[in-house]
C-alpha cells in the first residue's frame, strides 16, 4: 500500500463518513485497503465522490485557471475549472481576491477529474482538495465566482450561488460586472 493508496482510502472515508454512513462500513473498507485489495471501484458502489487523479499544483493564474503536473501526462495541463467564471485580473480588486481565495484553499495537491477541453486546448474539470472539497463549488460558495450558465450542467452550482447572493458575498456584495465576468470581456 503507497502513499496514493493511503489517499484513497483517507478520502473516500471521509467521503463516507459525510454520507452518514455507519462506521462499521467505513471501518471494514480501511481493511479491505490495508490487505492489499483494489479500492478503486468502491466509490462508485457508494455514489461517493468522482473519480480522478491526484496532480500537484503548480501555478494558480487567477480564480478559474491553475497548472498542474499529473501523473499520466508527459507535460504540465492548464485546467479551466468546470461551471464558474471568474473577475479577470484586470478587475480590481475582484479577481485578484478570487485568485487568492483558490490559492487559499488548494493546496499543493489536488484531485482533477477531467470533463471536457475547451477550443483552447485546456482541460475543463472538477478539481478537488486531498480531503474531497470541490474546489470549483467552493469558490461560488466564498462569492469568489459565478457560474457560467452557458457551460455548466450541474445544479448544486446554482444552489450554492444563490446562497452566496443572499449572503452578499464576495463578488456579490456589490452590484458591477465582477458579478459577469463574460460581460465585462465582451466589452474588451
Amino acid at each position: 500500500m503507497d502513499q496514493k493508496d493511503i489517499q484513497k482510502t483517507f478520502s473516500l472515508a471521509q467521503d463516507l463518513h459525510k454520507k452518514g454512513y455507519p462506521i462499521f462500513v467505513i471501518v471494514i473498507i480501511g481493511i479491505i485497503s490495508l490487505f492489499g485489495l483494489n479500492i478503486d471501484n468502491l466509490p462508485d458502489m457508494f455514489g461517493s465522490g468522482a473519480q480522478g487523479e491526484f496532480c500537484e499544483v503548480t501555478k494558480i493564474y487567477d480564480g478559474d485557471t491553475m497548472t498542474l503536473i499529473c501523473p499520466n501526462q508527459t507535460e504540465k495541463v492548464k485546467v479551466r475549472l468546470y461551471c464558474i467564471d471568474t473577475p479577470e485580473m484586470q478587475q480590481k480588486p475582484w479577481g485578484q481576491d478570487s485568485r487568492d481565495h483558490l490559492r487559499s484553499i488548494a493546496g499543493t495537491q489536488v484531485k482533477l477529474v477531467e470533463i471536457d477541453k475547451d477550443r483552447y486546448g485546456r482541460i475543463v474539470g472538477e478539481v478537488y482538495t486531498a480531503n474531497n472539497v470541490n474546489l470549483n463549488l467552493e469558490q461560488v460558495r466564498a462569492g469568489k465566482a459565478a457560474v457560467y450558465d452557458a457551460y455548466c450542467k450541474k445544479s448544486e452550482y446554482k444552489t450554492v450561488e444563490q446562497q452566496a447572493q443572499s449572503a452578499k458575498l464576495g463578488i456579490w456584495s456589490e452590484s458591477g460586472l465582477q458579478q459577469t465576468p463574460w460581460d465585462w470581456r465582451k466589452q474588451k
